[in-house]
């Protein structure tokens, strides 16, 4: 028998409607002696079976005929309901016609009763039939290894349909509900029984549970995600299902579902600011941008397109980055058919040979560089590769910057350099140190300049991406201090703004920007949390969707960052960009310090680069210790 099951469950569809087919054909006689047995006609059922055989082949026949005319053949057992079942008794009727007409040209007097009872009969065994075969497939499938034992949580309506659609699949087993509703535990929902979920583990243990359905889409996503972490923490797979609203696109759950835009968090009105004469800086020139793929890197590349470049070099180290930056700037300039050679390279800064080779052969005349490592605890926690990138990296491209005759050299520079309490920062303030000595050194010839602003809200690594990324999962959402502030900028506003501040340098300039007061991150957590519609989890509101943790802070991470190491600053003819003239390393004193971090880099020596940092970096005083930023 299993090995027959087997054999059916393997057939196609074409064999599969053949096999239906025939199963209505051998359903025939037996609805027939069914109908004969009940009306127990003179002469004896032998005699009255034998007297109806000439008519029984064009009944078979007819069988097979209205199966496929109607389509029942083509019903498959796993999708046999209501429907289908009106289908078949339809059928019935048809047979129950085709009896009688036949009956009567091969002049057999039969009451037209016993034509009805056999088409009773025959729609009775039809659909039993399919009911059963339907029943020991599942039973073939869930006696297998492969089938999935699912616990269903929430017995409402939604696990009720749940169960009812899943009770014709092929490898999935509904066991049991659990449900939050002391109403109705320990009642029977969908012939299954409903218990408490406190018991789950229990449940899993007896019923060998292997996923759990969570059929609880009136809960919030968070409580949702809350629940599911609990549950894969016993080792079980958790799947949750939609609501109905959320399957049709209803638009207040899509608006829910989607992440709100960074810039709705600046706390301030995002201020546009036209390059206007700026524009020219870059107008038909070679423009290369290094970091080309990141966050800053990428938006650069756009605004500069939009100002008709010659030509624009995409110096990226990550192919994945440099891959889509590249595809976008191409799908721009051809849509708005704007006349520029595109050329991505793949490639480092650090790389001295490649670096003199893309400005001298293809004539760069502008550089942005904005290719750093910028992740705080990542470099406080990788030193040496942090310090080599940033530093030599800066130090390599803007020595061949100023050999090729490069017109104008942007380093993007951060608030994280003043007074820094981090290795990123301190690399940053060295990577400045560079730039401003080769500032000096360099009259008449490149201008060098560096711009300096804060936090980019929505790029990577920033902290609203995370907050959503945590909101999504359920929470908590994790600030490190109560008191932690941070200044804000959209890429857009930035990047403008990085524009035209290379635009007005004349060298040797540290410009920064007017980013407005800072934000406390623990408003700017609540104000993640509101906009997607949840309620803050405190001790004011326990029933709260999501909770804030306070963390403590991470390694290097200052309460309140810095602009300026004084505040002797100048305004330019731009309102928003200022400049500050701050005293550097002498030309002796910059060649020490990296001679001591390339010594430091060479012998793999983490406490010699800090020790070099400390000594001539202003202000740099770590907040947490090496061994514990590892």
């Amino acid at each position: 028998m299993r090995i027959m099951l087997s054999w059916i469950i393997s057939l196609n569809k074409a064999q599969k409607r053949r096999v239906m087919m025939a199963l209505d054909g051998v359903i025939v006689p037996f609805a027939l002696t069914f109908a004969f047995v009940v009306f127990d006609l003179p002469g004896g059922l032998g005699a009255n079976l034998y007297s109806y055989l000439p008519v029984l082949p064009y009944m078979i026949a007819a069988a097979v005929g209205i199966s496929v005319w109607i389509g029942i053949s083509d019903i498959q057992v796993s999708g046999y309901e209501a429907s289908a079942v009106g289908l078949t008794a339809v059928y019935g009727i048809l047979l129950t016609i085709a009896s009688l007409t036949f009956s009567d040209i091969a002049g057999l007097d039969l009451p037209v009763g016993l034509h009805m009872t056999f088409g009773v009969a025959f729609f009775c065994m039809a659909v039993a039939s399919r009911a059963v075969i339907l029943q020991v497939v599942l039973a073939v499938y869930r006696n297998n290894a492969d089938c999935c034992r699912v616990l269903i949580y929430g017995a409402g309506v939604t696990g009720a349909h749940l169960v009812s659609a899943l009770r014709g699949h092929q490898t999935i087993e509904p066991v049991a509900f659990v449900d939050d509703n002391k109403a109705l535990q320990g009642m029977t929902v969908a012939r299954l029984q409903v218990y408490t979920p406190v018991r789950i583990a229990e449940l899993v243990k007896e019923m060998q549970i292997d996923r759990v359905l969570l059929a609880v889409p009136s809960l919030s996503r968070p409580k949702q995600a809350q629940i599911a972490r609990k549950l894969e923490k016993m080792g079980l797979e958790v799947q949750t299902l939609p609501s109905f609203s959320q399957l049709i696109g209803e638009k207040t759950l899509v608006d829910r579902l989607t992440p709100v835009s960074a810039r709705n968090f600046l706390g301030r009105a995002e201020v546009e600011h036209p390059l206007g004469d700026a524009r020219s800086t870059y107008a038909g020139k070679v423009v290369l941008i290094s970091g080309a793929g990141g966050s800053i890197g990428s938006e650069l590349c756009r605004q500069v397109l939009d100002c008709k470049p010659a030509k624009i070099i995409l110096f990226e180290l990550s192919e994945l980055g440099l891959y889509q930056i590249d595809m976008e700037l191409r799908n721009i300039a051809e849509q708005e058919e704007i006349p520029v050679v595109i050329m991505p390279v793949l490639g480092s800064v650090t790389d001295s040979r490649q670096v003199r080779k893309l400005l001298t052969v293809h004539g760069v005349q502008v550089v942005l560089h904005a290719a750093a490592y910028k992740h705080v605890p990542l470099v406080e926690a990788n030193p040496l590769t942090g310090l080599v990138n940033n530093v030599f990296g800066t130090q390599t491209l803007a020595e061949q910057a100023a050999k090729a005759g490069v017109e104008r050299f942007m380093l993007i520079s951060s608030d994280k350099a003043v007074r820094p309490a981090n290795v990123m920062g301190a690399s940053k303030r060295l990577a400045e140190m560079v730039v401003q000595d080769l500032a000096r050194r360099t009259n008449g010839g490149t201008v060098f300049s560096m711009v300096r602003f804060g936090n980019v809200l929505g790029s990577s690594g920033s902290v609203v991406p995370l907050f959503q990324e945590q909101l999504s999962r359920g929470g908590p959402l994790t600030v490190t201090d109560k008191g932690v502030e941070r200044y804000f900028m959209t890429v857009q506003e930035a990047v403008q703004l990085v524009l035209q501040a290379a635009g007005i340098s004349r060298g040797g300039e540290v410009f920064v920007l007017d980013m407005g007061k800072p934000v406390p991150i623990l408003q700017l957590a609540r104000q993640v949390i509101e906009s997607a519609g949840y309620e803050v989890r405190d001790t004011d509101n326990p029933d709260g969707d999501i909770e804030i943790e306070i963390t403590g802070l991470r390694p290097g991470e200052k309460m309140v960052e810095e602009l300026t190491l004084s505040n002797d600053i100048i305004g330019t003819i731009y309102p928003k960009i200022f400049s500050t003239r701050e005293e550097g390393l002498s030309q002796i004193e910059i060649a020490s310090a990296l001679r001591g971090l390339r010594e430091a880099f060479i012998a793999s020596d983490e406490d010699m680069a800090r020790e070099v940092v400390r000594r001539w970096v202003e202000g740099f005083q770590e907040t947490i210790s090496k061994v514990e930023a590892s």
